[in-house]
């Protein structure tokens, strides 16, 4: 599995790699449309690195262990901040 700082660095070099071709050619609305979406896809893919976590950790015990339920129900605490 690829690490979140991985992601994220691939994340960042798509959009940087246009960023600096919009600004060579000083297409400012093209900046600013790249900076929302990178701000927007960002945002996205950490929400959904944070459901991958979640759903990654394995329970301590079976008897003790996170059900489905209870896993959707801290993905739903997650999604309305807290």
């Amino acid at each position: 599995m690829r690490s979140r700082d991985r992601i994220l660095a691939n994340l960042e070099g798509i959009y940087r790699e246009s960023f600096d071709r919009a600004k060579t050619g000083s297409d400012e609305r093209r900046m600013a449309d790249l900076d929302n979406a990178y701000m927007r896809d960002q945002l996205m893919l950490e929400i959904l690195l944070d459901i991958r976590d979640l759903f990654a950790v394995a329970p301590a015990a079976p008897s003790k262990g996170t059900s489905a339920i209870e896993k959707l129900e801290a993905l739903r605490r997650l999604a309305r901040g807290g």
